[in-house]
């Protein structure tokens, strides 16, 4: 792996592109979250394969999918990361967190189960995995596998996040053109994944303007002991825009989200409103952003 570009704010977000060995080309993420420093919180986000077959209308990182990256690139993104921020190499943060959350959905690569065990044999005190999913119907198999590598490895320290963006199925299939998991099927799924010591299961939603998020629905199908929410902007992607998808709250104003927020809350549900730095969108740092803009 070669890195060929890099881009933004040591003291926020860089992003970095890698020509692979067949000439493909990846792009990975670390990032930090004022007022923590990389000491405190560090934040590294990978790819798990070369584009995404997936291509929702709103992230950049889908299209152009070629192949399912190895355990060894994987870790090599990593080990690229932690070599770049620390002389020794070895990744000093009080709390080091890696998301396979970039380019690629990683339920559909089995060398994330390779990569996690190994990361689970170096015995990472510091280390936190955050693993998100659209849930592809056929992920079931994948999940349970998951769900022995986080109770042999990660136990507690393992976030796994359902992205579903909206609670209607045929806006949903609209937004992720995937054949993905019904809404029960992913919440008895979520159920039987999280063990007693374990992070609450993610329901993941951008939020987007005329897109249905039926807080009912939810409530009726998952429970507030196993699952919280978390809301995020839009991201002003080149995909949202080709696709004229607007956002659904002003991230320059908070409050714009707040009658959302509180529907949840009244269900008994914990809320993460997600807003990273808005400079984080002119970094490029954000679902394949970076990549897109070096392709144009």
């Amino acid at each position: 792996m070669r890195v060929v570009a890099e881009h933004g704010n040591d003291q926020l977000a860089k992003v970095y592109v890698a020509e692979l060995e067949d000439g493909h080309h990846v792009e990975f993420v670390e990032s930090v979250q004022p007022p923590r420093t990389h000491e405190e919180k560090w934040v590294n986000i990978i790819s798990t394969s070369v584009g995404c077959p997936i291509a929702c209308k709103i992230c950049d990182a889908g299209g152009d999918y070629a192949r399912p990256l190895s355990a060894e690139e994987m870790t090599s993104q990593i080990d690229h990361l932690a070599n770049a921020r620390f002389s020794s190499g070895k990744v000093t943060s009080t709390l080091w967190k890696i998301q396979l959350a970039r380019m690629g959905e990683p339920t559909l690569n089995p060398a994330v189960l390779q990569f996690l065990r190994k990361l689970a044999d170096g015995n990472h005190d510091n280390l936190v995995i955050s693993f998100s999913t659209v849930a592809p119907s056929n992920c079931a198999p994948f999940i349970q596998e998951l769900r022995r590598v986080k109770e042999s490895g990660f136990s507690g320290k393992f976030q796994l996040q359902f992205s579903i963006h909206s609670t209607d199925d045929e806006t949903r299939l609209r937004l992720i053109p995937a054949r993905c998991l019904a809404l029960p099927e992913m919440a008895a799924l979520g159920r039987q994944f999280r063990g007693p010591e374990d992070k609450k299961v993610t329901l993941n939603f951008v939020v987007m303007k005329d897109v249905a998020i039926d807080v009912e629905r939810i409530a009726r199908l998952f429970e507030p002991e196993n699952f919280l929410i978390k809301l995020t902007p839009l991201n002003p992607t080149y995909r949202a825009r080709y696709h004229k998808v607007q956002p659904g709250f002003d991230p320059e104003r908070p409050e714009t989200a707040t009658a959302l927020i509180s529907k949840f809350e009244e269900k008994g549900f914990e809320v993460i409103l997600s807003i990273g730095e808005l400079e984080e969108n002119q970094i490029g740092s954000n679902c394949g952003q970076y990549l897109e803009r070096l392709r144009r």
